[in-house]
């Protein structure tokens, strides 16, 4: 349990950023599925289309500390060339 008030503080403050990275993370996780969902049925022009989508959002969640910025470059490095493979 906190004991002064910034701990007091932080802990709303954590609560509330868990809500929105959670979010976030989430509408990653729903963008990259669109593109496996498109590159299991075959259409390359789909999954191009939702990488598109898909990419500046994986970015932003690296840039704002959401997910690392090595594993988003390695994410879309693979979904590229599994796009390419099409």
């Amino acid at each position: 349990m906190a004991h002064h008030k910034s701990a007091k503080k932080r802990i709303i403050r954590n609560e509330a950023r868990a809500v929105v990275n959670g979010a976030r993370i989430s509408r990653i996780r729903t963008y990259v599925k669109r593109v496996e969902v498109a590159l299991q049925v075959g259409d390359k022009d789909a999954a191009l289309a939702a990488l598109k989508i898909a990419e500046p959002e994986m970015a932003r969640g690296a840039q704002l500390g959401v997910l690392h910025k090595n594993t988003v470059a390695r994410k879309v490095s693979r979904l590229t060339a599994r796009i390419k493979a099409l």
